[in-house]
Formats: C-alpha cells, structure tokens, sequence
C-alpha cells in the first residue's frame, strides 16, 4: 500500500503548488508523470528506458489528434476575428435584442455560446468582451452578472467546440457519436441554469421586474415543451427523411455561399471596406459543426473544410495575406493549450501504460515464462500489466463508486474540486484522475460525465481561469465574487450532468 500513497502524496503537493500559484500547470503535469513512473523505476519494475519511451515519448504524442485539431481551430478563430465577422455578430445581435436588459442579455448568451463553439482564448474572450460588457452596463446590468453571463456564453460554446470532442474521444476510446451526444444534453441542461441565472439575479438585482420577463419567458417556455413534444411524437422513418432533407438542404446552402462570395469577388467587390459581413460569413463557426455532426466527417477534415469554407466567404483584396497571418498567428494562439496537452498525455501514459501503437508499443510483448510439467517443460507467454495500474488497483478499487448513486453522490460532493487547478479541474490533475478511474473500472462515459460535467464548475467559477481574471478586472470587481455568485449554478449544472452519464453510462 506504500506506492498508492506516495502517488496521492505527490498529487497532492502538485495540486497544492498549482493552488498557490508557485507551478504553472503545463510544467506540473509532465513533472509528476515522470515522478510517478520514477517510482516505479526506484522499485525496479521499471527502467529508465522504460520511462523515457513508455511515458515521456509515448505521451508527447498520445494526443496528437486533439493537437493538430487546436491549431486548425486557431486558424479559423483568429480569421473570424480578423474579418470583423465576430464583432458584427455581437453587435447585430445587440441590435435586434432592443434596449429590454433580459432579451439583451439572453441574445448576448445566444451569440457568445455560437461564437465560441470555433473561437477561443484569451484573445477571443477580450475581443468580445469589450463589445458585450458596455452594452449590457449601459442598460443597468449589474457587473457581476454582465460577467457571468460571458462565462457562462464561453462553456456553452465549449461543450459544442469539435475540438473539446477529440480530446475525451482520444483519451478515453470512445466513438464521435458518444462523446458528441451527451455533450448535446449538457450543452441544453447548461443553457438552462444560464438563463436561470439571468433571470433570478437581473431581478434580485433589480435590473428588471418579473413583469417585463414573463411574456419573454412564456415564449421560451412554449418552445421549450414544442421541442419536447415534437421528440416524443418522432418517429424513426420520419426522422430519416427529415435528417436526410436537412442535410441536403445544409449543402446546397453552403455551395450557394461559397459561389455567391466568388460571384462578389469576381464582380469587383475586393474591398474590405466593401464587403460586408453578411449571413454566409455568419455560418462560418457553425460550418466544422455541421459536418461532425450531420456528415461524419472527421474532426481533423472538418475543421478544414470549414476553414476553407471561411476564407472563400471572405475573399477581398488582400486575402492570401489575411489567409498566411491566421495559420501563422492562429497557429501560435493554441499553443499554450497544446503545450498543456503534452504534459496530460504524459500523465496518462504514466498512469494507464502507453498505447499498443506509440513508439513504446514493444511494452506490451508477450513476456516468456517457464513452466514444467511431469512429461514435458513447455514454454508459456503472460500479458505485461503495466506496473502503475497493478499497485494502484488495491487502494483505488475500494474508493471506486460501484453504482450510478455512490457515483453521482460522491462526485456531486466533490464538484468544487474543479476549482483552484484542484484534482478535478480539467485544466490541472483532472485527466490525470480520470485515467486512474479508467484503470479501475469506470465506464469511459461515466469519466467523461465527471470531467465535462464539472468541468462547467472550472469554466464559469474558477477564479483562476485567464478569462475570469480578465473580465473581473475589465468590470472592476473582484474575481472572487464571479466566483460565488455563479458556483450555485454551475454546481447544479454538474450534478444534473452526472446524473445523465450515470442513467447512460453506469
């Protein structure tokens, strides 16, 4: 039992440097994988080659796919910025909401949720922050729910980025379909406490009166329970025609757009000042969506088909410049995330072995062992357990929840441990954790359920967060008080998503 402790040991004072700020998350993880494995070398059930191979090499690349998805993923956000696309969405948005405080800030959520679906980083969140925030402060909104209501526009947006997808679908084995799925019923529970949150604090707050929201939230009410209804009334013939109308309908649209922008192009409209941002440009964060989702695309094609899609839709004088600057710039913008990918999949190459395909895929070699018998001595071949996995297993096999209750009621309790770059913020030991839950048994689903699920946790509350500090600081308030007006709803968001995976997983 003495490894199992020297493990959580080192967890722990990992957890404890990343809290104080002393050890920044991209160096804490690669460290404590090789701490970890250097365990097991000090135990001689390793060696340092063993190490070298098997945890550093194999898990620089063991996320390979999510990384190259990053930097497509910057590419296309950095070209919406650049084109002006992302300003005028908000503020054409802002536009059509009216000067009523709930509808400006619902509509806000809406376009925030939409815009971050493709964009990301601190860049992004600054460039539309400093659109949002003076017009929802203009109308009487009060800071803190100005700010909430960004960061809960960033997580709903990030439950449906492609991007975010591959990660879990790597790490864990599972298909598009499963991961993309159940973050379709967190994206709708998410959107839900949202708007919640809108709503309860613009009228605590006294922004607005219950009187001017009632007829508004009728109408969403009354779509809410038309969708419903319409699913319980969907058959599977109906719903095969439907979808395969729809796809086709969605690819004359596209191909409509991209001949209609070469038509403006070729007629002389090269200007930027020219042209517009008009509804095919609005459709460019929805494009690498739309074939994950309708098409079965692969992330990696998908992301490049919609940024091909973007450029054409954008075309004006200067366009292969603005094209070499957002694979340049946007390249360089994911960086820090894909630095942070290497050190995870250290982690888990540490924790659950390398994968039968890395550079260290010799590991899992039949090992010979000897056996006699009265007539004859025949030479028998055992399977390699990794050694990590096998002296974990005892400690961690009894903690394990062994049933959806235990599971949503111990991890319910733990959510606020995806706070501070805790152990289960997916940001700091998370993945980590999951994989140490995968090697005892957990459903994949089930891991998901806890890192994305409480993950909204990390992504609106987390004080830590680049984005919190920033916005904290553009609204002048304290980013503590984000932090305690928003963690009672995103606490719920976390349970309501563990019980999902629990009833779909367990």
């Amino acid at each position: 039992m003495l490894f199992p402790l020297l493990v959580l040991a080192i967890f722990l004072l990992a957890a404890v440097l990343m809290f104080l700020r002393k050890l920044p998350a991209m160096l804490a993880l690669p460290l404590l994988a090789v701490a970890i494995a250097g365990l097991e070398v000090l135990s001689g059930k390793l060696t340092w080659g063993d190490l070298a191979a098997a945890v550093v090499a194999d898990g620089a690349i063991r996320l390979a796919d999510p990384m190259v998805i990053s930097f497509f993923g910057g590419m296309l956000s950095l070209l919406m910025q650049k084109t002006g696309i992302a300003e005028s969405f908000v503020r054409r948005g802002a536009e059509l909401a009216g000067d009523n405080p709930w509808a400006v800030a619902v509509m806000m959520l809406a376009i925030i949720a939409l815009l971050f679906t493709t964009i990301g980083g601190l860049g992004a969140v600054i460039m539309v922050g400093t659109i949002v925030l003076p017009i929802l402060l203009s109308l009487g909104v009060r800071e803190y729910i100005a700010s909430g209501m960004i960061l809960f526009g960033i997580s709903l947006g990030g439950l449906m980025n492609a991007n975010n997808w591959a990660v879990y679908r790597t790490m864990l084995g599972m298909t598009d379909a499963e991961v993309s799925s159940y973050a379709v019923v967190l994206f709708g529970v998410t959107a839900v406490f949202a708007v919640l949150f809108l709503t309860i604090e613009l009228i605590r707050s006294g922004s607005v009166r219950w009187k001017t929201i009632r007829g508004s939230l009728g109408w969403l009410a009354g779509a809410i329970v038309a969708l419903v209804l319409l699913q319980f009334l969907w058959t599977d013939g109906l719903s095969a025609l439907a979808g395969e109308v729809f796809r086709w309908l969605v690819v004359v649209a596209l191909i409509a757009a991209v001949i209609q922008s070469v038509v403006r192009y070729i007629r002389g409209r090269k200007s930027a000042d020219v042209q517009k941002p008009g509804v095919a440009m609005y459709a460019i964060p929805l494009v690498p969506l739309l074939m994950i989702l309708l098409y079965g695309v692969p992330f990696v094609p998908a992301f490049m088909i919609g940024l091909v899609y973007g450029i054409i839709v954008t075309l004006r004088k200067g366009t292969i410049n603005l094209t070499s600057r957002a694979v340049i710039e946007g390249s360089a913008s994911v960086i820090p995330a894909v630095a942070l990918m290497l050190g995870i999949g250290m982690l888990l190459s540490a924790i659950l072995g390398p994968t039968k395909t890395g550079p260290a895929k010799s590991w899992y070699d039949p090992v010979p062992a000897a056996v006699s018998t009265e007539s004859t001595a025949s030479v028998v071949t055992t399977p390699r357990e990794w050694p990590v996995i096998a002296d974990m297993k005892p400690l961690l096999e009894s903690i394990t929840p062994k049933s959806g209750l235990a599971y949503v009621f111990i991890f319910s309790l733990l959510g606020p441990l995806a706070l501070y770059r805790g152990p289960l913020n997916i940001w700091g030991l998370g993945y980590g954790v999951g994989g140490i839950l995968l090697a005892t048994g957990v459903p994949p689903g089930a891991v998901m359920g806890i890192l994305m699920s409480l993950g909204i946790i990390q992504g609106v509350s987390d004080p830590t967060n680049t984005q919190n500090v920033w916005v904290a600081n553009e609204v002048r308030i304290d980013v503590n008080t984000i932090m305690w007006r928003t963690l009672p709803y995103a606490w719920f968001v976390g349970i309501f998503g563990l019980i999902v995976a629990s009833l779909r997983f367990f």
